[in-house]
This record gives structure tokens, C-alpha cells and sequence, in this order.
């Protein structure tokens, strides 16, 4: 007899929305406060200290209508 476990993750996922309506864009000075506060949420919600390196694709950034949204994601156990 064949013994197994099943599980569900729930993935959540974080954005910070920063307008980008053209034709100007972003201001640099948004997007950087915006992804410090990113790196930020991302940090305490994987309970990282602030000297801990985040991996390359801890955040994502994507370009949606008039905006520049910063990604990231959490995962639980149901």
C-alpha cells in the first residue's frame, strides 16, 4: 500500500504600484523609494535582518498600463 501526503500552499503576492503614465514615466526618486520600501516588507516578512543579501529574484518589476509594479511574494501552508 502506497503511503503519500498532500498539501496546498497559498502564494500571496505584494505589489508596490508606482504611476508611470506617460509620457513622462516614473521619477527615479519614486521607483527607489518605492523599491526600498519593497526590500523593506520583503525582509520582515521572510524575517531577513537588514545586513541579509535578498536573491536576485526576491523582487520582480513589472510594467503594467500606467504603472511600474514591484513584486513579491509569500507562501503558506493550508
Amino acid at each position: 500500500m502506497s503511503t503519500y501526503i498532500g498539501r496546498t500552499v497559498t502564494v500571496t503576492h505584494h505589489d508596490l504600484i508606482v504611476p508611470a503614465a506617460a509620457p513622462w514615466g516614473a521619477a527615479a526618486a519614486e521607483i527607489g523609494k518605492a523599491w526600498a520600501a519593497a526590500e523593506r516588507a520583503y525582509r520582515s516578512d521572510h524575517g531577513l535582518d537588514a545586513d541579509t543579501a535578498l536573491a536576485d529574484n526576491a523582487l520582480s518589476f513589472h510594467a503594467e498600463d500606467d504603472n511600474i509594479v514591484i513584486r513579491w511574494s509569500t507562501e503558506g501552508a493550508r
